[in-house]
Protein backbone atom coordinates (compact mmCIF):
# COMPACT_ATOMS: atom_id res chain seq x y z
CA UNK A 1 0.00 0.00 0.00
CA UNK A 2 1.51 3.28 -1.16
CA UNK A 3 1.75 5.76 1.41
CA UNK A 4 0.16 9.30 1.08
CA UNK A 5 2.35 11.67 0.34
CA UNK A 6 2.07 14.41 3.33
CA UNK A 7 0.77 17.83 2.30
CA UNK A 8 3.57 20.58 2.53
CA UNK A 9 3.85 22.58 5.40
CA UNK A 10 2.89 26.63 4.33
CA UNK A 11 5.81 27.74 6.14
CA UNK A 12 7.91 25.69 3.20
CA UNK A 13 6.09 27.56 0.10
CA UNK A 14 7.77 30.37 -1.21
CA UNK A 15 6.38 33.56 -0.65
CA UNK A 16 5.37 36.02 -3.09
CA UNK A 17 6.42 39.14 -3.38
CA UNK A 18 3.56 41.85 -4.09
CA UNK A 19 4.45 43.69 -7.44
CA UNK A 20 5.52 47.32 -6.65
CA UNK A 21 3.31 49.97 -7.55
CA UNK A 22 3.78 52.58 -5.87
CA UNK A 23 6.84 55.51 -5.21
CA UNK A 24 8.30 57.16 -2.09
CA UNK A 25 7.07 60.60 -1.62
CA UNK A 26 10.88 61.79 -1.00
CA UNK A 27 12.25 60.50 -4.11
CA UNK A 28 9.11 61.18 -6.06
CA UNK A 29 10.34 64.92 -7.54
CA UNK A 30 13.51 63.51 -8.73
CA UNK A 31 11.88 60.92 -10.48
CA UNK A 32 9.56 63.53 -12.18
CA UNK A 33 12.76 65.86 -13.26
CA UNK A 34 14.67 62.57 -14.81
CA UNK A 35 10.97 62.06 -16.60
CA UNK A 36 10.63 65.72 -17.64
CA UNK A 37 14.37 65.74 -18.67
CA UNK A 38 13.49 62.41 -21.11
CA UNK A 39 10.41 64.58 -22.35
CA UNK A 40 12.78 67.19 -23.55
CA UNK A 41 15.17 64.69 -25.06
CA UNK A 42 12.50 63.43 -26.99
CA UNK A 43 11.88 67.38 -27.96
CA UNK A 44 8.41 67.85 -26.28
CA UNK A 45 7.61 71.43 -26.51
CA UNK A 46 8.39 73.38 -23.41
CA UNK A 47 4.62 74.34 -23.21
CA UNK A 48 4.56 70.88 -22.49
CA UNK A 49 7.02 69.85 -20.44
CA UNK A 50 6.32 73.55 -17.84
CA UNK A 51 2.15 72.43 -17.74
CA UNK A 52 3.59 68.81 -16.57
CA UNK A 53 6.02 70.02 -14.10
CA UNK A 54 3.03 72.20 -12.32
CA UNK A 55 0.61 69.56 -12.21
CA UNK A 56 2.92 67.48 -10.61
CA UNK A 57 4.27 70.27 -8.36
CA UNK A 58 0.54 69.82 -7.09
CA UNK A 59 0.54 66.19 -6.21
CA UNK A 60 3.71 66.49 -4.31
CA UNK A 61 2.00 69.44 -2.80
CA UNK A 62 -0.51 67.87 -1.80
CA UNK A 63 1.69 64.19 -0.58
CA UNK A 64 3.95 66.24 1.90
CA UNK A 65 0.76 68.37 2.93
CA UNK A 66 -0.75 65.21 3.86
CA UNK A 67 2.50 63.52 4.93
CA UNK A 68 1.82 60.81 2.97
CA UNK A 69 5.18 58.46 2.77
CA UNK A 70 4.39 56.94 -0.22
CA UNK A 71 2.22 57.70 -3.79
CA UNK A 72 0.13 54.43 -4.90
CA UNK A 73 -3.71 54.41 -6.29
CA UNK A 74 -5.24 55.33 -3.12
CA UNK A 75 -2.73 58.47 -2.94
CA UNK A 76 -3.61 59.35 -6.46
CA UNK A 77 -7.37 58.35 -6.00
CA UNK A 78 -7.21 61.09 -2.67
CA UNK A 79 -5.05 63.69 -4.62
CA UNK A 80 -7.91 63.40 -7.66
CA UNK A 81 -10.59 64.05 -5.26
CA UNK A 82 -8.51 67.05 -3.22
CA UNK A 83 -8.83 68.53 -7.10
CA UNK A 84 -11.97 68.64 -7.02
CA UNK A 85 -12.91 69.55 -3.36
CA UNK A 86 -9.24 71.42 -2.62
CA UNK A 87 -11.04 75.05 -3.44
CA UNK A 88 -13.48 74.07 -0.01
CA UNK A 89 -10.53 74.60 2.44
CA UNK A 90 -10.31 77.71 4.33
CA UNK A 91 -6.65 78.29 3.08
CA UNK A 92 -7.90 77.33 -1.19
CA UNK A 93 -6.43 75.11 -3.21
CA UNK A 94 -2.78 74.66 -3.07
CA UNK A 95 -2.80 76.58 0.03
CA UNK A 96 -3.50 79.51 -2.14
CA UNK A 97 -6.63 81.88 -1.26
CA UNK A 98 -6.95 83.03 -4.58
CA UNK A 99 -7.44 79.37 -5.81
CA UNK A 100 -11.04 78.94 -3.99
CA UNK A 101 -12.97 78.32 -6.94
CA UNK A 102 -14.05 74.97 -8.73
CA UNK A 103 -11.71 73.37 -11.51
CA UNK A 104 -13.12 71.66 -14.51
CA UNK A 105 -13.83 68.72 -15.70
CA UNK A 106 -11.16 68.96 -17.81
CA UNK A 107 -9.04 70.42 -15.80
CA UNK A 108 -8.86 67.47 -13.56
CA UNK A 109 -8.53 64.89 -16.72
CA UNK A 110 -5.16 67.10 -17.67
CA UNK A 111 -3.42 66.52 -13.86
CA UNK A 112 -4.84 62.48 -14.19
CA UNK A 113 -2.97 62.52 -18.05
CA UNK A 114 0.02 63.85 -16.46
CA UNK A 115 0.24 61.25 -13.42
CA UNK A 116 -0.73 58.03 -15.89
CA UNK A 117 2.18 58.95 -18.09
CA UNK A 118 4.34 59.53 -15.43
CA UNK A 119 3.53 55.92 -13.86
CA UNK A 120 3.85 54.45 -17.22
CA UNK A 121 7.23 56.12 -17.74
CA UNK A 122 8.26 55.00 -14.27
CA UNK A 123 7.82 51.31 -15.27
CA UNK A 124 9.01 51.44 -18.51
CA UNK A 125 12.50 52.67 -16.54
CA UNK A 126 11.66 49.90 -14.17
CA UNK A 127 11.21 51.67 -11.03
CA UNK A 128 8.26 49.68 -10.60
CA UNK A 129 6.24 46.83 -11.61
CA UNK A 130 2.60 48.34 -12.07
CA UNK A 131 1.31 51.59 -12.91
CA UNK A 132 -0.94 51.84 -9.99
CA UNK A 133 -3.35 54.67 -12.58
CA UNK A 134 -4.79 51.62 -14.15
CA UNK A 135 -6.51 50.95 -11.54
CA UNK A 136 -7.96 54.32 -11.45
CA UNK A 137 -10.88 55.40 -14.50
CA UNK A 138 -10.18 58.66 -16.37
CA UNK A 139 -12.36 61.34 -15.13
CA UNK A 140 -15.35 62.05 -17.55
CA UNK A 141 -14.95 65.67 -19.06
CA UNK A 142 -18.32 66.25 -20.78
CA UNK A 143 -17.57 69.41 -23.32
CA UNK A 144 -18.98 72.47 -22.83
CA UNK A 145 -21.70 73.46 -24.65
CA UNK A 146 -20.35 75.85 -27.73
CA UNK A 147 -21.46 79.40 -27.81
CA UNK A 148 -20.36 81.93 -29.78
CA UNK A 149 -20.22 86.05 -29.85
CA UNK A 150 -22.45 87.65 -32.61
CA UNK A 151 -20.68 89.73 -35.46
CA UNK A 152 -22.65 92.54 -33.80
CA UNK A 153 -21.44 92.03 -30.69
CA UNK A 154 -17.43 91.90 -32.29
CA UNK A 155 -18.69 94.78 -33.82
CA UNK A 156 -19.22 96.51 -30.58
CA UNK A 157 -16.19 95.02 -28.76
CA UNK A 158 -13.71 96.72 -32.05
CA UNK A 159 -15.06 100.26 -31.29
CA UNK A 160 -14.98 99.20 -27.47
CA UNK A 161 -11.38 98.69 -27.92
CA UNK A 162 -10.58 101.78 -30.31
CA UNK A 163 -11.64 103.77 -27.07
CA UNK A 164 -8.73 102.61 -24.65
CA UNK A 165 -5.52 103.50 -23.85
CA UNK A 166 -3.49 100.88 -26.58
CA UNK A 167 -6.46 101.32 -29.61
CA UNK A 168 -4.36 99.39 -32.22
CA UNK A 169 -3.25 97.03 -29.81
CA UNK A 170 -6.29 96.08 -28.02
CA UNK A 171 -8.55 95.57 -31.86
CA UNK A 172 -5.66 94.04 -33.28
CA UNK A 173 -5.58 91.36 -30.77
CA UNK A 174 -9.29 91.01 -30.92
CA UNK A 175 -9.22 90.91 -34.33
CA UNK A 176 -6.13 88.66 -35.06
CA UNK A 177 -8.06 86.01 -32.55
CA UNK A 178 -11.26 86.36 -34.39
CA UNK A 179 -9.42 86.13 -37.67
CA UNK A 180 -6.98 83.40 -37.05
CA UNK A 181 -8.68 81.29 -34.63
CA UNK A 182 -5.48 80.59 -32.53
CA UNK A 183 -5.27 79.88 -29.41
CA UNK A 184 -4.89 82.15 -26.79
CA UNK A 185 -1.57 80.82 -25.52
CA UNK A 186 -0.10 80.62 -29.15
CA UNK A 187 -1.38 84.44 -29.54
CA UNK A 188 0.43 85.22 -26.13
CA UNK A 189 3.54 83.24 -27.95
CA UNK A 190 3.81 85.43 -30.91
CA UNK A 191 7.13 87.13 -31.95
CA UNK A 192 7.32 89.77 -34.04
CA UNK A 193 9.54 87.55 -36.36
CA UNK A 194 6.41 85.31 -36.22
CA UNK A 195 4.34 87.66 -38.66
CA UNK A 196 4.71 87.93 -42.12
CA UNK A 197 2.73 90.68 -43.85
CA UNK A 198 4.09 90.62 -47.84
CA UNK A 199 3.27 93.75 -49.74
CA UNK A 200 -0.28 93.22 -52.01
CA UNK A 201 -1.15 90.38 -49.95
CA UNK A 202 -3.22 88.71 -46.81
CA UNK A 203 -0.64 88.86 -43.56
CA UNK A 204 -0.30 85.23 -41.81
CA UNK A 205 1.24 84.34 -38.66
CA UNK A 206 3.77 81.54 -37.48
CA UNK A 207 1.95 79.94 -34.11
CA UNK A 208 3.70 77.00 -31.87
CA UNK A 209 0.91 74.69 -31.91
CA UNK A 210 -0.04 71.95 -29.02
CA UNK A 211 2.51 69.54 -29.21
CA UNK A 212 5.49 71.76 -30.15
CA UNK A 213 3.52 71.73 -34.40
CA UNK A 214 3.72 75.37 -35.80
CA UNK A 215 1.61 76.23 -38.28
CA UNK A 216 1.10 79.19 -40.42
CA UNK A 217 -2.46 80.64 -40.14
CA UNK A 218 -3.68 83.48 -42.70
CA UNK A 219 -5.17 86.75 -41.84
CA UNK A 220 -7.14 89.91 -43.51
CA UNK A 221 -6.31 93.02 -45.19
CA UNK A 222 -8.01 94.80 -42.22
CA UNK A 223 -6.28 92.68 -39.73
CA UNK A 224 -2.98 93.18 -41.23
CA UNK A 225 -3.53 97.33 -41.53
CA UNK A 226 -4.13 97.14 -37.54
CA UNK A 227 -1.16 95.01 -36.39
CA UNK A 228 0.94 96.98 -39.45
CA UNK A 229 -0.27 100.37 -37.50
CA UNK A 230 0.42 98.93 -33.90
CA UNK A 231 3.91 97.62 -35.25
CA UNK A 232 4.44 101.26 -36.65
CA UNK A 233 3.89 102.92 -33.32
CA UNK A 234 6.47 100.80 -31.26
CA UNK A 235 9.35 101.67 -33.66
CA UNK A 236 9.14 105.45 -32.22
CA UNK A 237 10.73 103.67 -29.06
CA UNK A 238 12.73 101.16 -30.08
CA UNK A 239 14.31 99.08 -33.24
CA UNK A 240 11.63 95.83 -32.61
CA UNK A 241 14.37 93.11 -32.71
CA UNK A 242 12.46 89.82 -34.80
CA UNK A 243 12.89 88.11 -31.00
CA UNK A 244 10.61 90.74 -29.09
CA UNK A 245 7.21 89.60 -28.45
CA UNK A 246 4.40 90.70 -30.49
CA UNK A 247 1.76 91.89 -28.17
CA UNK A 248 3.16 93.67 -25.19
CA UNK A 249 2.12 94.25 -21.89
CA UNK A 250 1.91 97.75 -20.17
CA UNK A 251 1.03 96.61 -16.43
CA UNK A 252 2.67 95.38 -13.71
CA UNK A 253 5.52 92.88 -13.66
CA UNK A 254 5.10 91.92 -17.50
CA UNK A 255 5.86 95.72 -18.65
CA UNK A 256 7.51 95.16 -22.05
CA UNK A 257 6.78 91.59 -22.10
CA UNK A 258 4.38 89.90 -23.92
CA UNK A 259 1.10 89.77 -22.73
CA UNK A 260 0.34 86.88 -20.75
CA UNK A 261 -3.15 84.48 -21.04
CA UNK A 262 -4.41 86.37 -17.84
CA UNK A 263 -3.28 89.57 -19.32
CA UNK A 264 -5.09 88.35 -22.26
CA UNK A 265 -8.47 87.47 -20.68
CA UNK A 266 -8.86 90.64 -18.81
CA UNK A 267 -8.39 92.48 -22.40
CA UNK A 268 -11.51 90.40 -23.41
CA UNK A 269 -13.26 90.73 -20.41
CA UNK A 270 -13.13 94.54 -20.17
CA UNK A 271 -13.28 94.93 -23.85
CA UNK A 272 -16.63 92.97 -23.87
CA UNK A 273 -18.15 94.88 -20.43
CA UNK A 274 -17.50 98.50 -22.08
CA UNK A 275 -19.25 96.93 -25.60
CA UNK A 276 -22.49 95.38 -23.33
CA UNK A 277 -21.71 91.76 -24.03
CA UNK A 278 -22.67 89.93 -21.29
CA UNK A 279 -24.80 86.63 -20.80
CA UNK A 280 -22.04 84.61 -22.29
CA UNK A 281 -18.65 83.55 -21.46
CA UNK A 282 -15.99 86.37 -22.46
CA UNK A 283 -12.89 84.92 -23.14
CA UNK A 284 -10.16 84.40 -25.97
CA UNK A 285 -11.17 80.74 -26.44
CA UNK A 286 -14.78 82.26 -27.61
CA UNK A 287 -13.63 84.18 -30.33
CA UNK A 288 -11.80 80.70 -31.46
CA UNK A 289 -15.40 79.11 -31.37
CA UNK A 290 -16.62 81.66 -33.35
CA UNK A 291 -14.09 81.60 -36.10
CA UNK A 292 -14.79 78.28 -36.24
CA UNK A 293 -18.64 78.65 -36.58
CA UNK A 294 -18.93 81.74 -38.79
CA UNK A 295 -15.81 79.87 -41.25
CA UNK A 296 -18.78 77.40 -41.72
CA UNK A 297 -21.50 79.13 -42.23
CA UNK A 298 -19.60 81.35 -44.58
CA UNK A 299 -18.88 77.54 -46.89
CA UNK A 300 -15.61 76.69 -45.60
CA UNK A 301 -14.68 73.30 -45.39
CA UNK A 302 -14.11 70.78 -42.63
CA UNK A 303 -10.70 69.88 -43.51
CA UNK A 304 -9.40 73.21 -43.79
CA UNK A 305 -10.60 74.08 -40.74
CA UNK A 306 -9.00 71.42 -39.23
CA UNK A 307 -5.55 72.38 -40.47
CA UNK A 308 -6.08 76.18 -39.14
CA UNK A 309 -7.11 75.17 -35.93
CA UNK A 310 -4.53 72.70 -35.66
CA UNK A 311 -6.42 70.16 -34.48
CA UNK A 312 -4.88 66.61 -34.68
CA UNK A 313 -8.35 64.56 -35.62
CA UNK A 314 -11.78 65.49 -36.70
CA UNK A 315 -13.48 65.10 -33.47
CA UNK A 316 -13.20 68.14 -32.05
CA UNK A 317 -14.02 69.96 -35.36
CA UNK A 318 -17.00 67.77 -36.29
CA UNK A 319 -18.58 69.81 -33.22
CA UNK A 320 -18.49 72.82 -34.96
CA UNK A 321 -20.17 71.17 -38.08
CA UNK A 322 -22.93 69.96 -35.87
CA UNK A 323 -23.57 73.39 -35.15
CA UNK A 324 -23.02 75.17 -38.31
CA UNK A 325 -25.24 72.91 -40.24
CA UNK A 326 -28.11 73.20 -37.32
CA UNK A 327 -27.89 77.11 -38.31
CA UNK A 328 -27.85 76.39 -41.80
CA UNK A 329 -31.17 74.24 -41.35
CA UNK A 330 -32.74 76.86 -39.46
CA UNK A 331 -31.66 79.40 -42.12
CA UNK A 332 -33.59 77.41 -44.48
CA UNK A 333 -36.96 76.25 -42.76
CA UNK A 334 -36.50 80.01 -42.55
CA UNK A 335 -36.23 81.62 -46.28
CA UNK A 336 -37.08 78.63 -48.54
CA UNK A 337 -39.23 79.71 -51.21
CA UNK A 338 -41.35 76.84 -51.32
CA UNK A 339 -42.00 77.03 -47.40
CA UNK A 340 -42.84 80.49 -48.24
CA UNK A 341 -45.25 79.73 -51.50
CA UNK A 342 -46.90 77.30 -48.58
CA UNK A 343 -47.48 79.67 -46.48
CA UNK A 344 -49.96 81.89 -48.94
Amino acid sequence: MRKKTPPLALSRLPEKTPPLNSVSTPCLPDFIESWLLSGDIQQHSPRTIESRRERLRGLTWFLNQRQLQSCGVNEVRGFLHYLTHGHEEPGGRFGNPRLNRPVTPGTVKSYYSSIRTLFNWLVEEGVIETSPIERIKPPIDRPDQIVTFTLEECTRMCKAARKGQHPNRDEGIILMMLDTGARVTEICELKVSDVQMPAGKPGSITVNGKGGKKRTVPFSPATKRLVYEYLSERKEDDDLPEGQALWLSDRGRDTGGGLTRIGMLRLVKRVAAAANVAGKRCSPHTFRHTFAIEFLRSGGDVFTLKEILGHESLAMTNRYVAIAQADISAQHKKHSPVSKIKKR
